[in-house]
């Protein structure tokens, strides 16, 4: 009996020679980490900034560079390690505009079934269990130990932070930011619980009901706080 791999996404063999790594903070760091497991030593890693005052000597053996002087010559992707959407957002329309291209991380502890559709440019990191029917738009954050059940689609450029849990039939819009350890409650077939784009759900959140474009809420159960 052939029994599917945990994470039929995982890529053995990646298609560039090297990965560059938008943002070299706290987080950079840990996709720095997520790269190495999920791609071993096959691709160079390379931090990048677009601030002059960034740079600095090599953060854990990785070397720093300006966006503005990234060597076209040689075969490669990025990834943006920036926790804010509205920020990652604009990061990726520079890459863009200099005509690189993104590509997904997933770690290799990620387990999700095939029929979850992840858009380029995702970030999956250790511990996220995702299920079935599920949709991933481009370059969606989902941290450390994230669950999300049946029927949930994420829109672009969201970030679940680490701890998330989204139950099934839920529809989370674009640039939605999720604290770490909140929780969402499930929908219904044919009424999905929504979370509106720009929303931001606290940190400790339970979400038992769906929420307004452009809203923060907090709390258990969440209440709307602007």
């Amino acid at each position: 009996m052939n029994i599917a791999p945990p994470n039929p996404f995982h890529r053995l063999l990646p298609n560039f020679q090297r990965l560059y790594i938008f943002g070299a903070g706290g987080f950079g760091r840990e996709v720095a980490w997520l790269a190495e497991q999920a791609l071993g030593d096959s691709v160079e890693l390379v931090f990048l900034v677009d601030q002059p005052e960034y740079m600095s000597d090599p953060i854990n053996g990785i070397p720093v560079q300006l966006l503005s002087e990234i060597n076209s010559s040689i075969e490669a992707r990025f990834v943006i390690a920036l926790g804010n959407p509205a920020r990652r957002r604009i990061i990726e329309s520079t890459c863009r505009q200099c005509d690189h291209l993104p590509t997904t991380l997933i770690h290799p502890r990620a387990e999700i079934s095939q029929w979850v559709k992840i858009g380029n440019g995702s970030i999956l990191c250790a511990g996220v269990i995702i299920t079935t029917n599920v949709n991933i738009e481009p370059h969606v954050h989902i941290n450390l130990d994230c669950t999300i059940g049946h029927d949930v689609s994420i829109g672009e450029f969201s970030t679940l932070s680490p701890g998330v849990h989204v139950s099934g039939n839920v529809q989370i819009g674009c640039s939605v930011f999720i604290g770490t350890g909140a929780c969402i409650i499930n929908g219904k077939p044919g009424s999905p619980l929504l979370i509106g784009n720009g929303a931001v759900i606290a940190a400790g959140a339970c979400v038992t009901g769906s929420v307004d474009a452009g809203a923060l809420v907090a709390g258990v159960p969440a209440t709307r706080k602007r």
